[in-house]
């Protein structure tokens, strides 16, 4: 690991010295000659390790310690001294020092402290990917459950296709699981210890998104204050997911298909392209097909994502995986939520399956965390269901799909209803309501009274 490194102290020659003896060790080296110069300028750019002096003229070694500290900054700092005590070496260790050197050190001591430095970097990258690799595999609604066929065929698909770099397509409704389905090829390869980094096409302004895929180089445009790797870059040797890939500008299509076609981006403002080892993935809602034809999206980069086209089955088309979904879904929401949900009860597992479910499978995971904030027992019921979902603008239809199977309860509801409308379309007129119900207008007052219906 080459480490990038911030030499601050006030002496001229001593950081003249710092510099050539760290870069005839590889590494890259940059010297400022007092704490608020070197402040400002991790600031503008990115460093692994910061060497700074304790005692300095103005801002000393402590301050610069507290200002990055207030500043959140993540950053290893190494103090230095020629003043050195334990009671400086305590002080800089409680400000979030990593270590600390005592002035004059030999060229062993200082490259020795160095490596270690590098080496704590590496495990907090390699900690950071294992947290993540937790997340995809272990958090809340990040598999994928099935046993219908639909399901099935796509499980196979996966395994068939995750081991090659090819290409992949994901279409299908929103909801359906694309990301899903793209971290289960990531993870059922051989990249799966490498990043899987995942970018929403259409959630970034169009003029910002040639930087976020490709980087840039410091100074390449007014804001550019540092080099930033582009996504491709963070995702080199792992898998980039593509998000809404039917959102992508046309200007920008033209820059995917380049790379796609050469293997290698080129960061704004960089002179040379730099080589990529990615797989990409790919998703949308859209029907590519027909966006080719009305002439937004070029035609030669749908065939270059269309090498694996996998269509993700709406959730209307397999309703024999709602009941599995559902206790899915309740396990870990009970974890999360510290909830003791036992079950859904029939009549509203049945208002499941009868829904389409435009928002399939998270609209299905949406209702149920709703069901259980709202449900007063250890069983769902249809009363926690969205009144959208049992239609209760119409309770005639409400009743007879809620699963009520008493005679006596169906019957008031429904007399109910029709008397509330046919007052409604006569205006109120009781004897004209009579006819439009076929009752005579003495049964019309005795039922009016006793459904509470008198204010109408």
């Amino acid at each position: 690991m080459s480490l990038n490194v911030l030499v601050i102290d006030d002496e001229e020659g001593f950081c003249a010295m710092l510099q050539s003896l760290l870069t005839q060790e590889g590494f890259i080296v940059t010297t400022e000659t007092s704490a608020t110069q070197g402040l400002a300028r991790v600031h503008e750019e990115q460093f692994d390790v910061v060497l700074c002096d304790v005692q300095m003229p103005g801002m000393d070694g402590l301050g610069f310690l507290e200002a990055i500290r207030e500043h959140a900054l993540e950053l290893t700092v190494i103090m230095m001294s020629a003043y050195g005590t334990v009671e400086v070496a305590l002080k800089a260790m409680k400000a979030g020092a990593y270590d600390y050197i005592s002035k004059p050190f030999n060229r062993d001591e200082i490259v020795l402290t160095l490596r270690k430095a590098a080496e704590r970097l590496e495990l907090r990258a390699e900690n950071a990917r294992f947290i993540r690799k937790i997340h995809d595999l272990e958090g809340p609604f990040e598999e994928m459950v099935g046993e219908s066929e639909p399901m099935r065929r796509l499980f196979a698909t996966i395994d068939k296709v995750a081991p090659y770099k090819s290409t992949v397509l994901l279409m299908g409704e929103s909801g359906t699981g694309k990301e899903l389905a793209a971290r289960a090829i990531h993870r059922r390869s051989g990249r799966t210890s490498e990043a899987f980094v995942a970018v929403n096409c259409g959630a970034i302004p169009s003029q910002l998104l040639e930087s976020e895929l490709f980087g840039h180089r410091k100074g390449a445009f007014t804001d550019a204050r540092k080099d930033k790797a582009g996504l491709f870059e963070e995702a080199s040797g792992g898998t980039l997911f593509l998000d809404e890939i039917g959102e992508l500008p046309l200007e920008m299509q033209v820059k995917l298909l380049r790379v796609l076609q050469e293997g290698e981006v080129r960061p704004i403002g960089a002179s040379k392209p730099r080589s990529i080892d990615v797989r990409i993935i790919a998703a949308t809602v859209k029907d590519l097909e027909e966006e080719v034809r009305g002439g937004r999206f070029r035609e030669d980069l749908f065939y270059r994502l269309h090498v694996v086209p996998i269509h993700m089955t709406p959730l209307r088309e397999r309703i024999e995986d709602i009941p599995l979904l559902t206790a899915y879904f309740l396990e870990r929401l009970n974890l999360r939520l510290e909830t003791q949900i036992r079950e859904v009860g029939p009549a509203a597992m049945r208002r499941l399956m009868g829904h389409s479910w435009p928002g399939n499978v998270r609209e299905l995971g949406n209702t149920l965390e709703r069901a259980i904030v709202l449900s007063e027992g250890d069983v769902i019921s249809i009363d926690s269901l969205p009144d959208a979902m049992l239609d209760r603008k119409d309770p005639i239809t409400a009743t007879l799909r809620s699963g009520e199977l008493s005679v006596k309860k169906t019957q008031r509801i429904i007399e109910s209803e029709l008397i509330r409308r046919a007052l409604k379309q006569t205006g109120g007129n009781r004897t004209q309501a009579s006819k439009l119900l076929e009752l005579s207008h003495r049964a019309l007052l005795y039922k009016i009274k006793d459904y509470g219906l008198t204010d109408l």
